[in-house]
């Protein structure tokens, strides 16, 4: 079975420690307000919402678990790109919830990326995105710049999937 793309495993916690040579990303938005909005917003992350919502498919129809691999493609016009993953850590706390996936061979891009879902002391309930990455390999750093728009044109639909 092949091995995870890099070796920071679970730095998309704080984004404190990541390696050198990988370009950071967090960002969030604000989805609504309550437990009720934030249990909604769980039972989607936890079960891909983020991904089929952002207009990706996902071969997985389960409740994520650590360990999880799973084959993401992700349509670009009229072609797609099939991108490995495996699931990393998931968090399941009073306020806090959601997973991470790291790269695994085959994947454009080496590293890790967090769904998350927070809910703060005031109620409001927020979905956080944290990454880091770099192109995989020489043919996708030719097309660095196209990847990292890319990145963040998908990150925005994340956030949207669940508002």
């Amino acid at each position: 079975m092949p091995a995870l793309t890099f070796s920071a495993v679970g730095a998309t916690r704080d984004l404190a420690t990541v390696p050198k040579g990988f370009r950071a990303l967090e960002r969030r938005a604000v989805i609504g307000h309550g437990r009720g909005a934030f249990d909604a917003a769980v039972h989607s992350v936890m079960r891909w919402g983020m991904q089929t919502g952002s207009g990706m498919t996902v071969d997985a129809d389960k409740v994520i678990e650590v360990g999880d691999r799973v084959r993401l493609t992700i349509p670009f016009g009229p072609v797609r790109v099939h991108a490995p993953a495996e699931v990393v850590y998931v968090v399941d706390e009073q306020g806090l919830a959601g997973f991470a996936y790291g790269t695994l061979p085959g994947h454009p891009e080496c590293g890790e990326e967090a769904f998350l879902v927070e809910l703060a002391a005031d109620g409001t309930v927020s979905a956080v995105i944290r990454a880091f990455s770099h192109p995989a390999n020489w043919f996708w750093w030719l097309g660095a710049p196209v990847l990292r728009i890319a990145q963040e044109l998908y990150t925005r639909r994340y956030l949207r999937a669940l508002a």
